[in-house]
């Protein structure tokens, strides 16, 4: 499928991150610090033709929809698709790979809410798969992830858009005991929701405590099942998206990404 030609010729500025988290009903006060103000860019959002947008959002949900099972809200993909196109087209040079690694955190973690897309071929790499939300984020390890934060300490999930950066050795513990896996750095592009990622160890990553039957808690990353986190993070690292989903009326509102066009 042949994309509008501004997906590639856009330019905008980048500016550094500055910015405070905070539950996304409250204030923020969390500061960054010197290092992750270096390490991290946030661009903001610069508007899009909205017909363009609005085009190939449309194509990717035609080709799409019909393969993604169970979702939470009408809106899920739809929004995903949108923010991914946005940021591209705003960013070229930044969304170096066309892969999306969403999650629908309106889902209980009993039930498969990870997909990665291909957003080039608009095909399913995989899913859907088991995927681990923050303790932080819901009281039951089985339940709908109701609380969604973007402050140190919280153990939340935070939603919204992100870019990929690099894997690493990722150890960590469950049940009493140490392992380690695949770890995946994730930059929060959504300000005022993710931006904290990276100083908060927010990542993707394998864990034992998901299986093909049912996710455990993480300290708010995206964990998925070890053997999947081997084949499939280094294929998204550097410079693909991730899109974390819950139908929060609050974020939903007011993710710069997602009300583009």
């Amino acid at each position: 499928m042949k994309l509008p030609k501004y997906l590639g010729n856009v330019l905008i500025g980048t500016t550094a991150v500055v910015f405070a988290g905070g539950a996304y009903l409250l204030p923020d006060h969390d500061k960054n610090g010197p290092v992750l103000t270096a390490a991290v860019e946030f661009v903001a959002p610069k508007a899009q033709p909205a017909s363009d947008l609005a085009a190939v959002t449309t194509s990717a949900l035609e080709a799409l929809s019909s393969s993604v099972k169970k979702l939470s809200h009408p809106q899920a993909l739809e929004d995903a698709f949108r923010s991914y196109f946005a940021y591209k087209s705003a960013n070229p040079s930044k969304v170096k790979k066309p892969y999306l690694y969403f999650v629908d955190y309106g889902l209980p973690a009993t039930t498969p809410r990870g997909y990665v897309f291909d957003m080039a071929s608009l095909s399913i790499v995989d899913g859907p798969f088991m995927v681990a939300h923050g303790r932080g984020s819901a009281a039951d390890s089985r339940g709908v992830p109701q609380r969604f934060s973007n402050a140190s300490g919280s153990a939340a999930t935070s939603l919204g858009l992100y870019l990929t950066a690099s894997t690493y050795g990722f150890s960590g513990k469950s049940a009493g005991r140490h392992y380690t896996s695949v770890g995946l750095r994730l930059l929060g592009l959504s300000e005022g929701f993710n931006t904290n990622a990276l100083k908060r160890g927010v990542v993707a990553h394998g864990a034992p405590y998901v299986s093909a039957k049912r996710a455990g808690r993480s300290e708010g990353c995206p964990a998925m099942e070890q053997d999947r986190a081997k084949r499939l993070l280094p294929m998204i690292a550097n410079g693909a998206m991730v899109f974390l989903f819950a139908p929060n009326q609050t974020w939903m509102n007011s993710d710069p990404w997602v009300n583009q066009g």
